[in-house]
């Protein structure tokens, strides 16, 4: 009655055959082939450009100061970075180390190598090839030196070393870059070779000295800046030699008149550079000055007395 139909299913067996045939006739392998195998825990490294398929492969790394220098056996940190930035647009760190000579073990494939010695530094893009062989070498030059700073005072005396701090600058065309600040006396600062500002501060007034010097690679300058300066004693006494008077407060001025520092101190000392300055005390109402000068003798006791050093208090300045 009805006209017949033949079963779909029929009509799909022969492009199953035909699919299974082609399998069959495909060269071994030759599906393996499209999943490569890469030798990685990233397994979307090739995408990203920052690993290729093959294994590891030993990279010694080494580094000198200068050119013809030896090579270093400490004080280095060696990274080893991706070329490609993440999502986070940061490169992948894969590898650190510390020490001198290091030996690393990399796939092949491109990194940023940066070795760094205190505030000196190189980095450089290297490319590690598939083929297996021997330790591969990559060798920096730092161009790097080291400064060492000290000071003593103008009387030949050395400063004391917990009064003393160092500042360290470089030019950059018009503009003074700070490179290092409160370093310690004696303390050796790691830096490229070239030319750099340096400012000494004894004790935290006026005390300070400047100097230019220069940094060669692979040698340690050992500067050591003169300071006129000297540490002062103030004492306010009733007669020559006799105890400091309590309740004294103390104002230290300039030449110019600025006011450099105050104190609540009976016997206050400072640290201040040579020249000229006046001494106010007031105690009990009453004011007192004298006019002193410092010369970089070491140390220096400045006294006033009740009888002999009352201010004018109808001068400008004292209420």
């Amino acid at each position: 009655m009805f006209p017949h139909r033949t079963p779909r299913h029929q009509t799909l067996r022969p492009l199953a055959a035909v699919m299974a045939g082609l399998m069959l006739a495909a060269p071994a392998g030759a599906l393996a082939q499209s999943t490569p195998s890469v030798h990685s825990d990233d397994p979307f490294s090739l995408m990203r450009g920052t690993q290729q398929p093959g294994e590891k492969r030993p990279v010694k790394l080494e580094a000198r100061l200068a050119e013809d220098g030896n090579v270093m056996r400490d004080g280095l940190f060696w990274r080893v970075f991706t070329t490609i930035p993440d999502t986070n647009g940061r490169l992948r760190l894969v590898a650190s180390a510390e020490g001198g000579t290091k030996t690393i073990e990399l796939s092949p494939g491109d990194y940023f190598i940066n070795c760094a010695f205190g505030r000196a530094s190189a980095t450089r893009k290297v490319r590690i090839a598939h083929e297996a062989g021997e330790a591969e070498q990559i060798s920096f030059v730092l161009n790097a030196g080291g400064l060492m700073l000290n000071a003593r005072l103008g009387d030949g005396k050395p400063a004391s070393a917990s009064e003393l701090r160092f500042s360290v600058y470089e030019n950059h065309d018009d503009r003074r870059e700070l490179v290092a600040e409160d370093i310690a006396p004696g303390s050796i600062l790691r830096l490229r070779a070239g030319t750099y500002d340096v400012v000494s501060s004894y004790g935290t007034l006026n005390a300070e000295t400047h100097a230019r010097l220069k940094v060669k690679a692979g040698e340690i300058t050992d500067a050591k800046l003169k300071i006129n300066a000297a540490e002062v004693t103030l004492k306010l006494a009733g007669e020559t030699g006799g105890e400091a008077l309590a309740d004294t407060a103390w104002t230290v001025l300039g030449a110019s008149g600025d006011v450099l520092t105050e104190s609540s101190s009976a016997m206050p000392t400072m640290i201040l550079a040579e020249g000229s300055y006046t001494a106010v005390a007031r105690n009990q109402d009453n004011l007192f000055e004298k006019t002193f000068t410092v010369s970089s003798a070491g140390t220096e006791d400045v006294e006033l007395l009740l009888s002999e050093n009352k201010a004018n208090t109808d001068a400008d300045g004292f209420d």
